[in-house]
């Protein structure tokens, strides 16, 4: 795919993007295999490919420049910025809103933040669009609350130039460090959340919920886990780092008893609302540690969905696990080490089945979902 960001040296973040698709996806399949290699022989599903451009469903915009002329993209070494309206990335649904965030800025008089100084408020924009419906969420970053007042004021014109915005929040990151956002999010409007279509299936997204940024093959990863666990067709299940709750609604028919456990208080009252929506009275959230409730004494399912972060599942919960009466894992990991990692140290368990989906096209990185049964 041509890219003249990549071209003229604007932007690297796509260090594939001179492969052809259909090699990335093979790459990415050898990849995997190799890291997964010695611990038992699956079935290898056929990779899940991707739309190759506009699949994105947020933008992660730094800004930068000045007040009158400022920069949304990403910054250079030097810690300047560097626009990007032009990355193949984005729909056009996500790109059209650019030209109009910036007039906001202007308006609102709100100061980009200067990294290299330290100085300044609008570190970022953070933009989630629903591909269904067109509506989106829009983040602004601030380091203080100085300039709030004027986006108030300004907000219903950019409401009304974007009539598809429906939520609104200012999230405060005082720190001059690597960290994206910070702890504290104000509400700018009565929604407080986004409703993503996933198989049908509404999933509703507060401002600091996790969501993959592919919605299509989000869509295929899902019905895969369906699938499987439709396949065991456990009486009950736990789908531990639930998140906003998509794989335990998925799983949920009305009959099987299914818990989805999940830290975030946030993810865990959107999951409840899929939840009451659907009616699946059998279905059941709690804002926990998964480890921590693996370990409480709760009478185990015969089959455990995990979706842990990038570090995977650790020793704990593995451990837990090995020693559970657990029949079944169907693990979804953005991270072949650890998700390696893991199974080795889950040994009761050998892998069944193995499948990659292509989230992030023209990179290094992947998702790879696998089913485990206990050995016998």
């Amino acid at each position: 795919m041509h890219c003249d960001a990549w071209s003229d040296g604007r932007c690297r973040s796509c260090g594939r993007i001179e492969h052809a698709y259909p090699q990335q996806l093979i790459d990415k399949d050898a990849h995997a295999r190799q890291m997964l290699s010695g611990l038992g022989e699956p079935l290898w599903l056929p990779p899940v490919a991707s739309r190759e451009s506009g699949f994105r469903n947020k933008a992660k915009l730094v800004v930068a420049g000045s007040v009158q002329a400022p920069t949304l993209g990403i910054l250079d070494q030097r810690g300047h910025g560097v626009d990007l309206d032009d990355c193949r990335l984005y729909p056009p649904a996500l790109a059209a809103t650019f030209p109009l965030l910036r007039r906001f800025i202007r308006d609102a008089a709100i100061t980009p933040y200067d990294v290299p100084a330290r100085h300044g408020e609008l570190k970022y924009l953070l933009l989630t669009l629903a591909e269904h419906s067109c509506e989106l969420m829009l983040r602004f970053v601030l380091r203080s609350q100085e300039p709030l007042a004027r986006i108030r004021k300004h907000l219903p014109a950019l409401q009304a130039a974007l009539p598809g915005l429906r939520v609104v929040s200012v999230n405060l990151q005082p720190e001059h460090k690597a960290v994206l956002e910070g702890e504290q999010e104000i509400l700018l409007g009565p929604d407080e959340s986004l409703t993503m279509q996933l198989n049908a299936m509404p999933i509703h997204l507060r401002p600091r919920s996790f969501f993959q940024t592919n919605t299509d093959v989000a869509a295929a990863l899902y019905r895969q886990i369906h699938d499987w666990v439709q396949e065991v067709d456990p009486p009950a299940l736990w789908d531990l780092f639930c998140g906003v709750g998509g794989f335990a609604l998925h799983c949920a028919n009305g009959e099987r008893e299914v818990t989805g456990i999940e830290l975030s208080e946030d993810a865990i009252a959107s999951a409840c609302r899929s939840r009451d929506e659907l009616g699946l009275r059998r279905l059941h959230f709690q804002a926990m540690d998964a480890t921590t409730f693996a370990r409480s004494g709760t009478p185990w399912p015969p089959l455990v969905i995990v979706n842990p972060p990038r570090r995977g599942l650790g020793k704990a919960l593995c451990e837990a696990l090995r020693d559970s009466p657990v029949q079944w894992i169907a693990y979804s990991s953005c991270n072949a080490a650890s998700l390696a990692r893991d199974i080795a140290d889950l040994a009761q368990f050998e892998p069944r089945q193995v499948r990659l989906f292509d989230m992030f096209p023209h990179t290094d990185h992947y998702e790879l979902a696998c089913l485990l049964q206990r050995r016998e």
